[in-house]
């Protein structure tokens, strides 16, 4: 029998950030204490959170308990999806090229810009008037 290790990972997406546990067990899922679709209300944002367990084949292998904090819940499911990645890559790194092939271990780089002085949003000028 294989030794019960656990596994831990951090993924982080806009000013979301995950800290998830994985160990070899039944396929439980949590995240916050809840249901993947209890807790983000959207089958979608479960789906892509999720998609790492999929691609990999390890749905009901691993069980995953996440934490996740800051953000809206659209940046907390990619930081969900890149620590899950991070983490099997840890649990076993023959599935680093699958994860990889998916782009899954790739930290998005998008933020939000910042607030410039004399404008009206980020980009956004006052309108000029010639007269």
């Amino acid at each position: 029998m294989e030794e019960a290790r656990l596994i831990l990972a951090s993924g982080s997406r806009k000013r979301a950030i995950a800290r998830v546990r994985v160990r070899p067990g039944r396929g439980w899922i949590y995240i916050n204490g809840k249901r993947p679709l209890e807790y983000f209300r959207r089958e979608d944002l479960v789906i892509h959170a999720l998609e790492p367990l999929k691609v990999t084949g390890k749905v009901g292998e691993v069980d995953v308990i996440a934490k996740v904090e800051g953000g809206g819940l659209s940046g907390q499911a990619g930081a969900v999806r890149l620590a899950i990645a991070r983490a099997l890559c840890n649990y076993d790194e023959s599935l680093r090229p699958i994860l990889k092939e998916h782009g899954m271990l790739t930290r998005d780089p998008r933020e939000k810009e910042r607030m410039k002085y004399g404008l009206r949003k980020r980009r956004r000028a006052h309108q000029y008037s010639k007269r």
